[in-house]
This record gives C-alpha cells, structure tokens and sequence, in this order.
C-alpha cells in the first residue's frame, strides 16, 4: 500500500510528465478509431488524463468509465472531469483491474496504460477478467512506455543507467523474461483473442524547448534514474547528476541541439466473438 507522501509524489509526477506524454497518447487513441458512442473502460485510470483523450474520441454519447485502486487519484479525476465539462461522458469508480467490479459484457474496449502487466507481470488471469467485461468483438487495448534516448551524446551512459539505476530494476529483477511487458503477444496469442497486433509509436522532442517540457523531461529524467540503485557505479552516478542536475554548468537540457524521444508500445486484441 502507498503511503500519502508516495501517492502525492505520483500525482505530481504524472502532472509534470502529461505535457510530454499527451501528444503522443491522444495520437495513439486517433489511430485507434474507437468506435463513436462506444462504452470504454479505462483500467489503471490514475488521475484520468487519458480518460479525458478517451472521452473525446467516442463523442458526446459514448462513455468512458476509469477504474483505479487509488481514492486521491479518481478524486483528481473527477476535479478535471468536472472543469472539462465531460462529467455526463465520465465516471469513476474505485476497484482492482484483476477483479473487476462490472458485469460480463459491460464495454465495448478496454484500455489500460502503464498499468496491467507493466512493466512485468503474469497476464494470463488479468486478461480473462478484461474478456470478461468485454462484449464478443470488442477490442482489449494494453500499452506501456517502452523505450527513450533522453542522453543525447551519452549513449553508453544512458545504457548503463537503465541497467543499473532505472527505477523499473525493483519490478525487474530476477523475473522471467516471459513475463517483461513487451512479452505481451504471448499472454494474447494464449488467450481469448484474434486480430492481435503490436505496434510502437514515438514521440520527438527538440530544443528549444518550452517551458512545460522542459519540466516534463526534467521529472522523467528523476524518475527514471534519480534514485540510486546498489547496482549504479559512483562513476556513472556522479556523471548522471553532473548531466541532469538544472545547477550544473553541463545540464543536458539546455545545450542548444539537445534532440531526444520516447516510445510507447501497444498491444491489442479482439474478444473472440464466440466466448460466453
């Protein structure tokens, strides 16, 4: 269970990092076609920004209903659902993607972000609750955050951190590979599906940049490493903070070319129209 102080952090974390991210997800939701005046769950919600990019691809007469475990997460939800203007398209509801708090057939789609199977896990169970749920033909959609270069120039190092330092390492270690997120075909192939694809969208950023991505990249960049794992070298940690510290006379935000990216990798399934 997350304490207040852990919880708190996430929701500042998620408000910083959205001005990165939101382009990217809002372009993977167009490319999704979700059907207009279709009934969406939105499973690992969080404090609903891509509910709110859900709610506006199916239109005034679909519905989008966010599901978290978290009570001050839907609470910021509801509190930007309410200044959108979209609380007749939205609702929440407090519950565990693994035991869904819904009836057989409840949605046409599902969509899960950062949340089921991420970064590791077992799918197996989780994805039969989603079918559950799921009206015959209807599509499961799971993506996570799959990759970035936000080192420019500093490829080894960057390498290094994300085998040493990354803040995934914990939910990481000593896992079976099978069960790494980016195994997701596997657990689809083995379940209820058809139509299954995969596909990985990236999203650029360049100098000069504004304001709000600066702060964007600048979380990010302590997200992922800026807690040091026992694993870290005191030579690459001591080069990680001399590189991503705003102090720092060699703060790799504000060289004047600094390029980088991140992807994204979607994987998605339709319910096989014959189950129960």
């Amino acid at each position: 269970m997350e304490t207040k102080t852990e919880t708190n952090l996430y929701i500042q974390r998620l408000l910083e990092s959205n001005p990165l991210r939101e382009p990217l997800l809002r372009s993977i939701v167009k490319s999704l076609q979700l059907p207009r005046g279709s009934r969406g769950l939105d499973a690992g919600c969080g404090i609903g920004f891509q509910t709110l990019l859900l709610a506006e691809a199916v239109g005034s007469v679909g519905h989008i209903v966010g599901l978290d475990l978290l009570p001050e997460l839907l609470a910021r939800g509801i509190e930007m659902v309410k200044k959108a203007g979209l609380s007749r398209q939205i609702t929440f509801r407090e519950g565990d993607v693994s035991h869904l708090p819904f009836e057989n057939n409840s949605f046409d789609w599902v969509w899960s972000a950062d949340c089921i199977g991420y970064p590791a896990g077992d799918l197996a169970e989780i994805l039969e609750e989603l079918i559950r749920v799921v009206k015959p033909g209807g599509s499961v959609i799971i993506l996570g955050w799959s990759s970035q270069q936000f080192l420019p120039g500093y490829l080894l190092l960057e390498a290094r951190l994300n085998g040493t330092c990354s803040s995934y390492m914990p939910f990481l270690k000593d896992k079976n590979p099978e069960l790494n997120f980016m195994r997701a075909l596997h657990s689809l192939q083995n379940a209820r599906f058809e139509n299954i694809k995969a596909k990985t969208f990236i999203e650029d950023v360049q100098a000069p940049l504004d304001p709000g991505k600066r702060i964007a990249l600048l979380s990010l960049l302590d997200m992922l490493w800026g807690t040091p794992q026992p694993e870290v070298s005191p030579e690459d940690w001591d080069e990680y903070k001399d590189l991503c510290n705003p102090e720092s006379p060699n703060f790799i935000l504000d060289i004047p070319d600094y390029y980088a990216f991140f992807t994204y990798t979607v994987f998605q399934g339709q319910v096989l129209k014959t189950h129960d």
